[in-house]
């Protein structure tokens, strides 16, 4: 028998976390980890006692066809990075680590290119995580380092890069 690594091994809770997403278009899981243990855990959803997509049957963005990256203040939901980071206290967070997992929610497939928005990459950054996991495939991964988006400031030149 196969052990499997730690990387994968946090990669498939953050899995695990995204099945209680909500969201007709994209569902991701993200856990926050720090010393080797889990200290929050986040998953697509609407507010508290806000009704969520799944529930209503529509997504108001896929209905305006908006693109992937784009009108995010239309969306009804908080993204798994924003509640696993309102559930955790920061000074656990300092130096810690974010693991992403997103999935289509139409099909399941890996989303591809998966990376947090420019919204929740402000808040990785005040949160005082170190670094983002995201996995690609089943046993594949991207490592970010938080401190390139401080240095790679998107926001100066207009590039968002979702």
């Amino acid at each position: 028998m196969m052990r499997t690594d730690k990387i994968n091994y946090y990669l498939d809770i953050a899995e695990t976390v995204l099945e209680r997403g909500t969201c007709l278009r994209r569902n991701y899981g993200a856990i926050i980890v720090n010393n080797d243990q889990i200290i929050s855990t986040g998953y697509v959803g609407a507010p508290r006692g806000r009704k969520n997509c799944i529930d209503m049957g529509v997504c108001v963005r896929e209905s305006m066809k908006v693109p992937r990256g784009e009108r995010y203040e239309l969306c009804r939901s908080v993204h798994a990075e924003q509640n696993a980071i309102i559930h955790a206290a920061r000074d656990r967070m300092i130096g810690a680590t974010m693991y992403l997992v997103g999935k289509d929610a139409k099909n399941g497939s890996y989303v591809e290119n998966a990376s947090a928005c420019s919204m929740c990459k402000r808040m990785i950054i005040n949160a005082g995580i170190e670094k983002i996991i995201i996995r690609n495939t089943k046993n594949t991964y991207t490592v970010v380092q938080v401190q390139d988006w401080i240095d790679n400031d998107e926001s100066l030149s207009g590039t968002f890069g979702y």
